[in-house]
């Protein structure tokens, strides 16, 4: 029997990748059975090969009272925020927020994501990150203004850089790793630092944060990035809003530990930094009694500093519901269970998204403070799709005493490539042209392509691949340029695909054109065991301060999880084992929920019970 729903001429227009999918109980978008759609399928194997689409659970509205949270945290801050940036997003379009920051640790991580999901509410987005600043250091045996580097984009705000060492490295100190000595206990109950958030005021601001955040990761070890006020206010100054920041930032450690003097020096230090319009005196209220003496204080040194004050909430997880596993995680950081770290955790459910009337009625003594928060978000936000990285000028040669542009550069050994690949180009002989032959063909190809490149601006993005490529032809390492490459004829001149897209008949523009944005994507495949000569080149040729690799954001396995979880509520090692290795190694603790219950259920399982 056929099953007349599944076979005829009107079946849906599914590709073969869609109906495999289907067939193997994936679905039609790729998402493993048991996938949240709330996590856009997930980052990791387990999940999917590939994020999807995030799919918004609800509408964005808009409150009574407009209030835009701007200090946020999410589960990218690891082991600090419990909450992905999509239901971060969720729950603010809810609430009716105006804006949303995702101000997460020491670096972006999750702001793709973030946006993203931003994106398919509407909701308005900005973009920052709180840093961990290292104790105040000075040079021994230097004066105050002696042998000090100075920072990158320096910015006459910079004024702590006349006392304080600075610890961001020149391009030539960025050769090899160094031994700082200042990693941070990670797994303290309550790990000291010196916290500071800031926010990005617009594209450029971000650009700045992320220059500093990239010579902050320079200057330290692998997860104990080095920042000191001079080094950050130097490179982002005049460019972002500085908030006091939590309970960890100096103007509130100093408030509560050394009293109101201290804390005003330290503000003042912050308005030398960053200048007076430029910092923002942040007041937060998660219900503990003495929030509000403190949040007064605070507001006392604002007024005394004639800077202004913004209401947040110190946001670490979407709603209250969430914060029994925000504690646990927690436990997990600092490896111990939930009884023995209980002395530092906070004592209520405060930390968690609020609507603008809450925030409101929590700080109707500060007049102002929430209403402030839309201004300053609505000239700080925008849409992540605005930022477009710049390669570095690509190094061309002199012909005849002058420098070539890249474009004259790209043009010449598209020439050269073509010769070698096609033959010389036609000429006009007697009026006739030829315009039929495999040659004269790939010759108006290369011209119509290189036309496109030089309108779009990526003849120096072509540059950068075809030297990497010629590197590793130089020293017979097996390269090979892959994927939608392959349809250009230009790559193919290159030397950079082995694909001849003319004779093949293939479409450029699927490779590149004038509708598409950003550049093209250009896949290399290089053999493994030499890999790390041509990152060492790409390293030497472009400067460190140029050059990056891609870092994977690793997600926890059910297994790992379920170990840590028990460890955190105080089982022995061995029963952690033992629940661990009842977990599905691919799947979820759902899915292992879900199978167990189908083997209690079934038949057989009944039988041998009752036998």
């Amino acid at each position: 029997m056929f099953d007349t729903g599944w076979v005829g001429f009107n079946n849906p227009s599914w590709t073969w990748s869609e109906l495999e999918a289907t067939l193997s109980g994936r679905g039609r978008d790729g998402r493993a059975p048991g996938s949240p759609s709330w996590n856009a399928g997930g980052d990791g194997p387990a999940w999917s090969r590939k994020r999807q689409p995030f799919e918004p659970e609800v509408s964005r509205t808009h409150g009574r009272v407009g209030y835009a949270e701007l200090h946020c945290h999410s589960n990218f801050s690891f082991l600090d925020g419990a909450s992905h940036p999509e239901e971060l997003v969720t729950e603010a379009a809810r609430l009716g927020l105006e804006a949303l920051a995702l101000t997460d640790h020491d670096g972006f991580y999750g702001i793709v994501r973030f946006a993203e999901a931003a994106r398919s509410v509407g909701l308005p987005t900005v973009f920052g990150a709180e840093v961990a600043l290292c104790s105040r250091l000075r040079r021994p045996g230097h004066s105050p203004n002696r042998g000090l580097r100075p920072s990158v984009g320096s910015h006459p705000h910079a004024g702590p850089s006349n006392h304080e060492q600075r610890l961001f490295r020149s391009e030539a100190d960025t050769q090899t790793q160094v031994d700082t000595g200042r990693v941070p206990d990670s797994h303290a109950p309550d790990p000291h630092a010196e916290h500071l958030l800031l926010l990005a005021d617009g594209p450029d601001g971000y650009a700045r944060i992320a220059r500093a955040l990239s010579g902050g990761h320079l200057a330290g070890e692998k997860g104990a990035p080095q920042f000191t006020l001079a080094d950050v206010s130097g490179t982002v100054g005049g460019h972002v809003w500085a908030l006091t920041g939590c309970r960890k930032g100096s103007v509130p450690a100093a408030l509560v530990a050394e009293g109101p003097a201290p804390a005003g020096r330290e503000l003042a230090r912050l308005i030398e930094a960053f200048g007076r319009d430029r910092v923002l005196v942040e007041l937060w209220d998660h219900g503990d009694p003495l929030d509000t003496a403190r949040n007064d204080a605070l507001a006392r040194l604002a007024h005394e500093h004639d800077v202004m004050c913004v209401a947040t909430n110190n946001v670490h997880y979407a709603t209250p519901t969430q914060r029994r596993l925000a504690t646990a995680l927690a436990a997990v950081r600092s490896r111990r269970s939930l009884a023995e770290i209980d002395p530092w955790l906070p004592a209520g459910a405060g930390a968690h998204l609020r609507s603008g009337a809450e925030q409101a009625r929590r700080f109707a003594r500060y007049p102002g403070v929430v209403e402030r928060t839309v201004e300053i978000a609505r000239a700080a936000a925008f849409d992540l799709s605005l930022v477009a990285p710049k390669l570095p000028p690509f190094p061309c040669p002199a012909v005849d005493g002058r420098q070539l542009t890249e474009m004259e550069h790209l043009r010449r050994l598209t020439e050269e490539g073509g010769r070698r690949r096609y033959g010389e180009r036609p000429v006009d002989i007697g009026g006739v042209v030829e315009d039929l032959s495999v040659r004269a063909r790939a010759w108006q190809t290369i011209d119509h392509e290189l036309a496109i490149i030089e309108q779009l601006g990526f003849a120096g993005y072509f540059l950068v691949v075809w030297d990497l490529v010629e590197f590793c032809r130089r020293n017979n390492i097996y390269c090979q340029g892959r994927g939608s490459a392959a349809n250009s004829a230009v790559c193919f001149a290159l030397g950079i695909t082995a694909v001849d897209a003319v004779s093949l008949g293939l479409l450029f523009e699927r490779f590149l054109s004038p509708e598409r944005d950003g550049p093209p994507d250009i896949d290399i495949d290089i053999e493994s065991d030499r890999r790390e000569e041509v990152i060492q080149y790409v390293y030497e040729r472009h400067g460190r301060h140029h050059t990056a690799q891609v870092a994977n954001v690793i997600t926890y396995r059910a297994r790992s999880s379920v170990r840590d979880m028990a460890k955190a509520l105080g089982y022995a090692p061995g029963q952690q084992d033992a629940w661990s290795k009842r977990i599905d190694g691919w799947g979820s603790v759902a899915t292992t929920w879900k199978e167990q219950e189908t083997d209690r259920k079934s038949p057989a399982v009944s039988e041998r019970s009752a036998a």
